[in-house]
């Protein structure tokens, strides 16, 4: 009884006929239709992530299986926070808050795939990925959460495995976003206005402008966007 598998990476819930699905598929002689629904079905949840799909075929029956992956623990914190992406700058930006009940939820999705040797510890490594991105937990940095964590403040969210939050703790988190985003903005401009007094006074200088504006700790994306760095002579265009 020879077997054919298939791994492909798809959208959640967008599974089509179209590649690479279909072509894969093809060759084994199986009901594509009948397996992109129920990928569809079973990966409903995930809408919005790359979700990895295993297909197995049964090569006399053209009976099939299904297995999915898990997305990225960066996705997950993403759909759980309600973010398109990440902070630029992590250590100095803040984009979104989370509940330890959604960092609970997340580690026990990843749990096959997470190094922690009980949830404490895979809850810690969701939380370090928070850190890298910029989402806090609990309405703290990441960093203190991964202290709280380590002094047991969190033992009993943790020991129950709770990982759903009421309607009101996630409106709260939506307004602290909210407020996260405006200060973000906020700040911007006032890098943005800053990074053009200096690029004014260097009269275009572009060189002097950039080296001033790192000085003055401006954001590099902002400095990139006002000041694109000069091309070196003889480069390729």
């Amino acid at each position: 009884m020879a077997k054919q598998s298939v791994d492909v990476l798809i959208e959640g819930g967008k599974a089509t006929a179209a590649p690479p699905l279909g072509p894969a598929l093809g060759p084994t002689g199986v009901n594509i239709g009948q397996v992109v629904a129920e990928i569809n079905k079973k990966t409903a949840d995930l809408k919005g992530m790359q979700v990895p799909v295993k297909v197995t075929v049964d090569s006399d029956t053209r009976e099939f299986t299904i297995e999915i992956g898990t997305p990225p623990a960066a996705a997950l914190i993403k759909k759980e926070a309600g973010i398109q992406k990440g902070a630029a700058n992590p250590l100095t930006d803040k984009v979104a808050d989370l509940a330890i009940e959604q960092v609970i939820k997340i580690a026990k999705t990843k749990e096959d795939s997470l190094l922690g040797a009980d949830l404490k510890g895979k809850v810690r490594e969701i939380v370090g990925t928070c850190q890298s991105m910029g989402v806090m937990v609990e309405g703290m940095d990441a960093q203190d959460a991964l202290k709280a964590i380590a002094e047991g403040k969190f033992d009993s969210e943790i020991l129950s495995g709770k990982t759903e939050i009421s309607a009101e703790e996630r409106k709260e988190l939506e307004a602290e976003k909210k407020h996260l985003q405006e200060e973000l903005e906020k700040r911007r401009t006032e890098f943005e206005t800053q990074a053009k007094v200096i690029l004014k006074q260097f009269d275009k200088d572009t060189k002097k402008a950039r080296k001033a504006m790192q000085e003055a700790g401006i954001p590099q994306g902002i400095i990139d966007e006002l000041a694109p760095e000069e091309k070196k002579e003889g480069a390729k265009k």
